[in-house]
C-alpha cells in the first residue's frame, strides 16, 4: 500500500498562530450550491453523512429560513464536531454573524448566566441597515485654486467629467483642504459624498496611463465613469443587535465595544431597540440577518441555562443554535436525573441531531497529513504511516500533537524531514492516556490518594510497565502491518 502526503496550496500567512482548526476553510462541498461533500476538501476529511447534514443546515441559514431552530452535533471525542461548526462558519461569509462560546464560559463571566447567554444570542443576530446618499463620481479634469494675497479664504474650481458629461464645481476652503489631504490630481477618478464632504480616490484614469508621471507600483487604473456625475448610492452596513445594545446603553457609546466593559444591559433598552428595528424593517430601511450561535461542550450548562435557551428559541429575534457534546447518558447539571447527552428532555425534543462517528485508518492518515502541511512539517512516508498507526491505537489528538514534537526532535539533528526515529523518540518522551493510566495503576502508592496516604522515599519509579514500544519501520508497505 503506497502512502503519499497530501499537501494544500495556500497563500503566505505571515506571522500567525496555527490553531487546532486553522486548516478548516469550509465544509468541503462539491460546489457552493451543492449538498454533496467531497471525501477530502477544504481541510475536512470523512464524516460524509454529518457534513451532508451540515450542508443542508448551511443552505437553510443562507436562505434565512431556519432562525429559532437548534441543532445538536453529538459524537465521541476527536470525531470532528467543532471542525464541522468551523466549516459552517467559514462557508457563511462575512455578512452572516457567527458567535462561538464554550459551555464553561457562561460561568466565568462577571455577569449572570442569563445575561451572558442573552448577549451571545444577540451577537448572532445581524441587522443590515440600508443608507442612501448622493455622491459625485467622475474623473478630475482640472483643479484651480485661487489664494488671496492676504492669506484669507481660499477659493477654487473643480472640473469633473464622465464619458457623457462634464461639470464645474465651486470649491470652498474645507473642500480644498480635503482635496489637498487626499493628494487629488488631474486624471484621478474620485467620489465625493455630498452630505459629509468625504472624498475617496478610486484610482487613476486609463486615459492617463501613458503620462510620464512618477507612479508607484501599486497605482491602480480604473475606467472613466459613465452616465450622470451626480448619483444616488445605497450603502449597506451590517451590525449585530448586541452592538446596538452596547452603543445605546453605555455613556461612552461605541467605545465600550473596544474596552469590553459591556456589563449588564437593561431589558428596557433591548425592548426599545427591538421596537426600533421592527420599525426599520417595516419602512424597508433594514432587514434582519439571522446568524449562528455555536455552543461547544453544551453539557457544561445547567438546567437554568437550558430553560433560558428553550424560551429564547421561541423569540422573534433568534439565531440558529448549534450545540456540540461528546457525552452519552449523563447527569444534567443542576438536577439529580440523567438524560441523553446531558440535555433535558424538553430541549432534546426541540433539536435535530447530527451524529459523528470515529475516523477510519485511511481518514486518520489524511488528517495527519493535512495537519503536518498546516504546521509546515515535512513527514517521510514511513513517519506518516507510524503516526497513523499511533492515531488508530491511541487517539487522533495524541498523534497530531506528536507532529510538532517530532519536528523539533528532527531539527535537533539538523534534519528538515521527520523520520521514524524522531516519532519513536517523541512517543517515548510523551505518554498517551492508556500508558499514563497503566503507570498510575502500577505506582499508585507513590501518589497521594483520596485518603491522603502516600509512600515516600524508596527507589525511584521504574519505566512504564507493559508499555507498547513502537517497532522499527523499514518501508511504507510494512508500516500498516505493525503490531
Amino acid at each position: 500500500m503506497a502512502l503519499s502526503s497530501i499537501a494544500q496550496a495556500k497563500e503566505l500567512r505571515g506571522l500567525g498562530l496555527v490553531a487546532s482548526h486553522s486548516h478548516i476553510t469550509g465544509l468541503g462541498l462539491e460546489s457552493e450550491t451543492s449538498l454533496t461533500p467531497r471525501p477530502s476538501s477544504q481541510g475536512m476529511v470523512g464524516q460524509l453523512k454529518a457534513r451532508k447534514a451540515a450542508a443542508v443546515i448551511l443552505q437553510m441559514i443562507k436562505e434565512g429560513r431556519i432562525a429559532g431552530r437548534a441543532v445538536l452535533v453529538a459524537g465521541p471525542p476527536s470525531t470532528g464536531k467543532t471542525a464541522i461548526a468551523m466549516g459552517i462558519a467559514q462557508s457563511l461569509g462575512e455578512d452572516v454573524p457567527f458567535t462561538m462560546v464554550a459551555g464553561s464560559e457562561i460561568f466565568s463571566l462577571e455577569m449572570s448566566k442569563t445575561e451572558a447567554l442573552t448577549q451571545a444570542f444577540r451577537k448572532s443576530i445581524g441587522v443590515r441597515i440600508k443608507e442612501e446618499s448622493e455622491i459625485i463620481e467622475g474623473e478630475v479634469v482640472e483643479i484651480q485654486i485661487d489664494r488671496s494675497v492676504t492669506g484669507g479664504n481660499k477659493q477654487g474650481k473643480l472640473t469633473v467629467k464622465t464619458t457623457d458629461m462634464e461639470t464645474v464645481y465651486d470649491l470652498g476652503t474645507k473642500m480644498i483642504d480635503a482635496l489637498s489631504k487626499e493628494k487629488v490630481l488631474a486624471g484621478d477618478v474620485i467620489t465625493i459624498d455630498k452630505a459629509s464632504g468625504t472624498i475617496s480616490k478610486l484610482g487613476r484614469s486609463y486615459a492617463r496611463a501613458r503620462d510620464y508621471d512618477a507612479m508607484g507600483a501599486d497605482t491602480k487604473f480604473v475606467q472613466c465613469p459613465e452616465g450622470e456625475i451626480q448619483k444616488r448610492k445605497e450603502t449597506v452596513h451590517t451590525v449585530s443587535l448586541h452592538e446596538i445594545d452596547v452603543i445605546n446603553s453605555r455613556t461612552q457609546g461605541f467605545l465600550a465595544l473596544f474596552s469590553g466593559d459591556t456589563g449588564e444591559i437593561r431589558s428596557e433598552v433591548r425592548d426599545q431597540i427591538n421596537s426600533k428595528v421592527g420599525e426599520w424593517r417595516e419602512e424597508g430601511k433594514a432587514e434582519i440577518c439571522p446568524g449562528v450561535l455555536f455552543i461547544d461542550e453544551v453539557h457544561m450548562l445547567d438546567i437554568e441555562c437550558f430553560s433560558y435557551i428553550n424560551r429564547a428559541l421561541e423569540d422573534d429575534l433568534a439565531p440558529i443554535v448549534i450545540m456540540a457534546t461528546n457525552r452519552g447518558i449523563s447527569r444534567t447539571r443542576g438536577t439529580n436525573y440523567k438524560s441523553p447527552h446531558g440535555l433535558p428532555a424538553d430541549l432534546l425534543d426541540r433539536v435535530i441531531i447530527i451524529s459523528t462517528s470515529p475516523y477510519s485508518p485511511e481518514e486518520i492518515t489524511d488528517i495527519l497529513s493535512i495537519r503536518a502541511s498546516e504546521e509546515e512539517v515535512e513527514l517521510s512516508p514511513d513517519a506518516l504511516a507510524i503516526l497513523s498507526k499511533i492515531g488508530c491505537e491511541t487517539s487522533l489528538r495524541y498523534a497530531a500533537n506528536l507532529i510538532a514534537v517530532s519536528h523539533l526532535i528532527a531539527a535537533r539533528r539538523k534534519s528538515s524531514t521527520v523520520d521514524v526515529d524522531d516519532v519513536k523518540r517523541a512517543y517515548d518522551l510523551f505518554l498517551d492516556k492508556e500508558r499514563s493510566v497503566n503507570y498510575l495503576s502500577q505506582f499508585s502508592d507513590r501518589y497521594i490518594g483520596d485518603n491522603g496516604a502516600v509512600t515516600l522515599g524508596g527507589a525511584g519509579p521504574a519505566p512504564v510497565a507493559d508499555a507498547p514500544i513502537v517497532p522499527a519501520v523499514t518501508t511504507a508497505n510494512d508500516a500498516m502491518d505493525l503490531s
